[in-house]
Parts: C-alpha cells; sequence; structure tokens
C-alpha cells in the first residue's frame, strides 16, 4: 500500500510550492523550508492517542503586519535583527553589546492561551488579518530515545515552523493536521519553538477571500510533542468491509519498516490478525469479523479499543465498526435505510467571544444540541474539516457526519496551485479520519458555479476520494436553476456533477433570500434525479434571538424563522427521494460580511440558537419535526 498515489501528489507538490512562491517570494521562508504534505512528512495518524507533551497553554506573541519576519524592505530576506525565530536572549544581547540591534523580543512578548484565535485574544485583534509569531519554551529530557514529532491539529492558514533557531518546515492550509520529525533538532533540557502563522487568504487560497464565516488566524487545534519509536506506525485505516470482514492497512515508518511482523488485535473480541509488512513498510490483510462483533450506529455508538503492534511501537485508536452505502434512492446504514436527521454546523464553541477553541467540553454542548435537543442522528461539519476531538466525539455520542473541504463559491478553478492545495487539504482530512465510524460522506465543495474548469476541478476531487477511501458516499452541496415563468417555485438539477455524486446535496433558501410567500413554500416543484437519494444541505432564515413580531412577521423574527422552518419542512416531506436534511444552522456564528446594526453586527443569524445557547423558536419545530421522523417506521 502507497500512502498516497504518488501519480497525482507530484503536480500536487509543484502546485502548493508555485502558490507560496507567488504569494511571498522565491527566497521567503514560506517557501524555503520543506513543505509539509500528505507525501512528504509525517501522517501520524491518531496522534491524540500517543504518549507526548502537551504544548497548549501559555505562548508568547507578536504580531507582524508588514511581515518584516518574512522580507526586508525591498523584497529580500529579513536581516538578523528581524529573524523572530533566532535563538537568542535579545535582552541580554542588547545589554551586552551597543552594535546589537533587534526589533523583537518574543521571549518577553504579550502571552496569550493555545489553542485559540488570536481574534479573542484582545479587542485590538478582533479584525486582525496577517502574519503573527508565537513562542515557548519545553523542557526535553536528557537520554532520549526514539523519535520525536511536532504535531499541529491545524493552525489557519500558512505556517513556519522553527526548533532551537533551527527551520523546521511550513504548511499550507487551515483545517488540517501536519507534523515534522525535530528527534535531531532537540537538545538536553530547555527548547525553544517558534511558528510563524499568516491567516492573509488570496485569490489562490482554499478558501478563498471572500466567504461567509469568520476566518480565525492563528493556532486554533493542539500542538504536540509526541514521542514514537524509532520504527512506528505512521498509519493505520481499520474498518468493516461490505463483506462482513474487518480490513486493515497499515504503514510502517524508520529503519525496520521492511519485513516487520504486525499484529491487529480488537479488545474485547475473539480477534487477532497476525502479519508482515512488505519492503515498503506496508501491510494489508483482512479477516471475517467475530460474531460477537457489535455494528456502531446512531442508537448503539459501540466503540473497539484497537491496536497495531510492530517491534517496540503500538499503534492505538478507537473505532466503531458499521458499513455506509447507497442502493437507488436510499441511504443504507448496516444495510437498513437511515434517514438523516441533522442540521448543519461551524467550528465556534457557544461563547459570546468565540475563538475556535474545540474542548471535548465544548464538542459535547455542541453536539448534545443536536442529538439530546433535536433528536438528531446528522451532522454536517461545515464548510472545512473540523477538529479531531469533533469527529471523535461524534463516533462517541452516535451522531453521522458530513465532512467537508472549503472548496467555497469563487475558487481560482484554473489555478493549478490551488487544485494542488485542495487535493492535499482534501487528503489530509481523509487520511485523519478514514477510521471514524461517525464520518459517512465527505463533501468536495459548497455552493460552487458551474462551468468547464469548476467541474474539472472538483471531478479530480472526486476521483481523489474514491481512491483513498471507497468504503464511503461522496457528495458536495449544489445550487439549482429556477424556472423564473413558473407559478410556483420550480427547480431544477442541471449540475451536471450530479452524475459524478453518491448523494444529490442541494441548498436551498426560497422564503429568505427570494420574495417567495411562505405559504407557497409547501407547492415547489423539484425537478432531480430518480435514483439518487437527496440531502436538503442548507435552507435557512435568520433571527435574532428575542426579537418578536408575531402580527408582522417581521424577517430576522423568531416567528419568521420559525413558520419558515414549518413551511420549508413540509416541502421536503413532499419530495420522493428525500433521505436527509441538514438545514442552516445549528448556531449564530461570526460572519463580517452580515452587519445590520440591529439584528446582525457581524454575525449570521440563521442559527436554531444563539451564540450563547439560547434556543429560539425554530428549535422547537425542527426538534419535533425530527422526534416524528425518528419513530416513523424504516422502509
Amino acid at each position: 500500500m502507497k500512502r498516497i498515489d504518488r501519480a497525482f501528489l507530484a503536480p500536487l507538490l509543484a502546485g502548493v510550492f508555485a502558490f507560496a512562491t507567488q504569494a511571498y517570494g522565491a527566497d521567503s521562508v514560506f517557501t524555503t523550508l520543506p513543505l509539509a504534505t500528505v507525501e512528504t512528512a509525517p501522517l501520524l495518524v491518531s496522534a491524540d492517542m500517543r504518549d507526548g507533551m502537551d504544548l497548549s497553554g501559555e505562548w508568547n506573541w507578536s504580531i507582524d503586519p508588514y511581515r518584516s519576519g518574512i522580507a526586508g524592505f525591498h523584497g529580500e530576506a529579513p536581516n538578523r535583527t528581524e529573524q523572530r525565530w533566532l535563538d537568542i536572549d535579545v535582552r541580554k544581547a542588547l545589554a551586552q553589546d551597543n552594535r546589537e540591534l533587534f526589533e523583537f523580543d518574543l521571549d518577553h512578548d504579550r502571552k496569550v492561551r493555545l489553542p485559540g484565535s488570536w481574534l479573542a485574544a484582545s479587542p485590538e485583534m478582533r479584525h486582525y488579518q496577517g502574519l503573527v509569531w508565537y513562542r515557548r519554551h519545553f523542557d526535553s529530557p536528557a537520554g532520549r530515545k526514539g523519535r520525536y514529532f511536532l504535531r499541529f491539529g491545524a493552525s489557519n492558514y500558512a505556517t513556519v515552523v522553527f526548533v532551537n533557531g533551527q527551520p523546521v518546515g511550513r504548511h499550507e492550509g487551515g483545517f488540517t493536521p501536519f507534523a515534522f520529525d525535530v528527534t535531531r533538532l532537540l537538545r538536553d533540557g530547555d527548547n525553544q519553538i517558534t511558528i510563524g502563522v499568516d491567516s492573509a487568504a488570496t485569490a489562490a487560497t482554499v478558501p478563498p477571500p471572500v466567504t461567509d464565516w469568520e476566518n480565525y488566524g492563528g493556532v486554533t487545534r493542539d500542538v504536540k510533542l509526541v514521542h514514537a519509536s524509532d520504527t512506528y506506525v505512521d498509519s493505520a485505516w481499520v474498518r468493516l468491509t461490505a463483506e462482513g470482514k474487518i480490513a486493515v492497512d497499515a504503514h510502517l515508518d524508520g529503519p525496520a519498516a521492511a519485513n516487520q511482523p504486525v499484529q491487529l488485535k480488537v479488545a474485547g473480541l475473539p480477534f487477532d490478525l497476525k502479519g508482515r509488512t512488505d519492503a515498503k513498510g506496508n501491510w494489508r490483510a483482512t479477516a471475517t469479523a467475530p460474531r460477537a462483533l457489535i455494528r456502531w450506529t446512531p442508537e448503539s455508538p459501540k466503540l473497539y479499543d484497537v491496536t497495531v503492534a510492530a517491534g517496540e511501537d503500538t499503534w492505538r485508536d478507537r473505532i466503531g465498526f458499521r458499513t455506509i452505502e447507497r442502493r437507488g434512492a436510499d441511504i443504507l446504514l448496516n444495510g437498513k435505510p437511515v434517514f438523516l436527521r441533522g442540521i448543519s454546523m461551524h467550528e465556534e464553541e457557544i461563547s459570546a467571544n468565540p475563538a475556535r477553541v474545540i474542548t471535548p467540553e465544548n464538542a459535547r454542548a455542541l453536539l448534545g444540541e443536536i442529538r439530546n435537543g433535536l433528536h438528531g442522528n446528522f451532522v454536517r461539519l461545515s464548510h472545512y474539516p473540523h477538529s479531531e476531538v469533533m469527529t471523535r466525539m461524534a463516533d462517541e455520542m452516535g451522531l453521522l457526519v458530513w465532512s467537508e473541504v472549503p472548496v467555497y463559491w469563487m475558487v481560482a478553478w484554473s489555478n493549478p496551485s490551488t487544485l494542488a492545495t485542495a487535493r492535499n487539504m482534501l487528503a489530509e482530512n481523509i487520511l485523519r479520519d478514514r477510521n471514524r465510524a461517525s464520518v459517512v460522506i465527505w463533501s468536495v465543495a459548497n455552493e460552487t458555479p458551474v462551468s468547464d474548469a469548476r467541474n474539472t476541478f472538483l471531478r479530480t476531487l472526486i476521483g481523489d476520494v474514491r481512491r483513498l477511501d471507497p468504503s464511503r458516499l461522496v457528495s458536495a452541496a449544489l445550487l439549482v436553476e429556477r424556472d423564473k415563468a413558473a407559478a410556483v417555485p420550480t427547480m431544477t438539477m442541471a449540475d451536471p456533477l450530479a452524475d459524478d455524486l453518491d448523494i444529490v446535496s442541494i441548498n436551498t433558501y426560497n422564503g429568505w433570500y427570494t420574495p417567495d410567500r411562505l405559504a407557497d413554500l409547501p407547492k415547489s416543484v423539484w425537478n432531480l434525479p430518480a435514483d439518487k437519494p437527496l440531502i436538503f444541505s442548507e435552507f435557512g432564515a435568520d433571527a435574532k434571538a428575542g426579537f418578536h413580531s408575531p402580527d408582522g412577521m417581521q424577517k430576522f423574527s423568531e416567528e419568521y424563522q420559525a413558520e419558515f422552518y414549518r413551511k420549508t419542512l413540509e416541502m421536503a416531506d413532499r419530495v420522493p427521494t428525500l433521505r436527509g436534511i441538514s438545514p442552516w444552522i445549528l448556531k449564530d456564528f461570526r460572519s463580517p460580511r452580515r452587519q445590520n446594526p440591529d439584528f446582525q453586527m457581524g454575525f449570521n443569524r440563521k442559527g436554531l440558537i444563539s451564540e450563547t445557547g439560547h434556543r429560539k423558536q425554530a428549535f422547537s419545530v425542527l426538534a419535533e419535526y425530527f422526534a416524528r421522523k425518528a419513530g416513523e417506521p424504516k422502509k
């Protein structure tokens, strides 16, 4: 097994490098450092289950709005006075030699807790987009054995990393993990790590500059110093096949990776599979699943402790076993039809001042509103890969997951470097979460206008998904064409991409962004493929929590939003191929484009709960609908 198909990695890597060169210059640290991708860097799948040092907590930080730590006045490499990553005591150097000059001192700058976006660190940072440097120290013991990796859950968007003043590497993309081997850079005792994170989006980034959510810059997920053996299990994928077998694909990295005995065990089951890696350190095997295996379902989300042992290393994960497939217009979970009772959600904690800090407690609070409050079994994690804390919590709580990459609106369809970035991001997401039973749908895009270039771009991503993970379903949130001459809302799926997808998913906002009367929505006509399941991946209306207009039914009132839901749900039930919904959205979320001073003030108000967790009237409307759906007999 190859970690990923090299035939499509070569242009991918060239494309990502081309973007960085264009954005920062050929001599910038953002272009000259080694680029971490799924092919060039450690994968460290299930790194959160490995031993290591959590580097969360207090870090020093400093803004760099003119990016002087990247380039000088004329675009040249920064001189010594601006090199933020130097392993030097600035105060001591200045005091000892008056010829020295430094215009930074990260070791004595302000402090902030990571992970968390800088947007919530102080009022003056609320709308900052650009470069920020972070620094902290950690101790490393003498007599170290094995290998050490710096692993980042995510940082948004472009990142450079230095250890003890030495360059380590860089990464592009704000929502997926990356890691570097720093074994040879560590020293006994005190060690210094410096990170530069640039949140600025360009026409070539994924996503592009214009979105409908907040661009939370910074180190937004955990940083960990991971310890492993000299030869270790870098990736493992363990799942239940459609034929009822447990399958494993594993890859070892290190000097003893080839011809290494390996062993897969599933605790609590009579399952013990042994084998040996090939010359490249790969192992692939299958065996019949024991009869005692309990399949993962939303009603009974059974997870097993799974290990892959190889030499001195043992890889661990908690995995649920289930199958997902499409048969005609039905979605089958473990061979049985399932209706996806869900809602969409951004990665923001419930808070008046969110910083994209997703702890287990924050994840449980959000998913609990869906699972327990709405009677849901499904969540669309929009519009980018969410934290692995969230997908693990979905595994534990029994929520099916739609996972998406931020190929959104007007990305640069004809730019090879943009495609390369999207492909790597998609691969990082899939390779991280292939062991999550909750994840059943990989989505490659949201609301993208049809063109030849766009179709080629997205079909490339769809092909990547099917190569990396043929066990799950593929979709994208599409738009439809409306017959403007029709007497009632009449929509047709004319997007050619629908033929390439397992599930047809549609975003519709009739009655909110259109002048349709709510009473006319149930009469809507939908011309859709008859042989594929439909998910209404978005519909919604804004409401400011606490604003009421029971007589006038004004937009932004709780009454209008509740009635919008009643009529839209009535409409949805009349579509024969409907197999799920994920309305927009669980919680009010920050969006700088939304600036109505009476109702929005930087928040998209389509949430069924406010940013602080207040439930609006429409919450009960959807909860009652899902309660009825949950009680309906399955076809």
